[in-house]
């Protein structure tokens, strides 16, 4: 949905789990061609950017081999590359993933944006890739790693959004330090990554004191689980309002990318706020939407 005479001052990234075992939709596009159908459903509801992993990042999970992470998300790209090619709206096919292998060669067959939940920490080749091929990247904060990053004994904090910035800050330097062009870099608070339901809330709350970083915010808080503990426990599937509220908050704070299961209902809350707001909201957005 646009709003007529109003400039798109977000952008969508629609989420595609290539995987058995994702918190939310584990399992649901596992075979080629269902995930490049869902793909291409995502974009027809207004996402500019399709996310495709092969490896689930939800609290506890185990790390997977590089081959089959590759093997699950390739013929997906690929296919979706050659859909797209088509498409007047032209959207960009991101690679979730920490591996350079697996980037590199989702980069080949048609992504052009590296999605890097380690931040370019896990493996040390990352930053030296996404700068020779020019692909965009985004660098999220996470304390841990997946497997242990919400264990008992929980994660602490001097101050969830001081020590989120100045991670933020640091891993953006590095990645200008290994020549990726700033304007290519989106940042990530990492809501629900080695965070309690407090660190997410106040996350959310001071999303504003991240945005003299300079780059624009991603927020990725769809269906996740601190939602569910705040309405009653409420199933993965069942938490699209909270998903809504969340991003719309968001937005209105200065997110300008979203990652989420539910495009289309996103898409018409955020082209309401937007509409709402005005527009020296809108140019505050268009204005922090990456360049390519």
């Amino acid at each position: 949905m646009r709003v007529e005479g109003v400039s798109q001052p977000y952008r969508l990234m629609g989420i595609l789990n290539v995987t058995p075992d994702s918190f939310s939709d584990g399992g649901q596009f596992l075979e080629t061609e269902a995930a490049i159908s869902h793909g291409r459903e995502l974009v027809a509801e207004g996402a500019q950017i399709v996310d495709v992993g092969g490896e689930s990042t939800r609290p506890g999970a185990e790390p997977v081999a590089a081959a089959e992470e590759l093997a699950r998300v390739q013929p997906v790209i690929e296919g979706l590359a050659a859909a797209m090619n088509s498409m007047p709206t032209h959207p960009q096919i991101s690679i979730d993933t920490s591996k350079t292998e697996v980037a590199r060669a989702a980069l080949a067959a048609g992504a052009s944006l590296v999605n890097d939940v380690s931040a370019f920490r896990a493996d040390p080749e990352m930053a030296g890739l996404v700068a020779d091929s020019g692909a965009d990247c985004c660098l999220m904060h996470m304390l841990g790693e997946p497997r242990t990053m919400q264990r008992e004994g929980g994660p602490r904090y001097e101050d969830v959004v001081d020590d989120v910035k100045a991670f933020l800050e640091e891993r953006l330097a590095f990645a200008v330090r290994e020549g990726v062009s700033e304007q290519r870099v989106l940042l990530d608070p990492g809501i629900g990554f080695g965070k309690t339901v407090e660190h997410n809330l106040e996350l959310l709350r001071r999303l504003d004191e991240l945005i003299p970083l300079g780059r624009p915010i991603l927020i990725g808080t769809s269906r996740k689980s601190f939602l569910g503990r705040i309405a009653a426990d409420r199933p993965a599937s069942t938490r699209l309002a909270g998903t809504v509220a969340t991003n719309v908050l968001a937005y209105e704070r200065g997110a300008s990318v979203f990652r989420v299961h539910d495009v289309a209902p996103l898409h018409e809350a955020l082209a309401v706020t937007a509409a709402t707001l005005g527009e020296r909201w809108t140019a505050r957005g268009a204005a922090a939407t990456p360049t390519s």
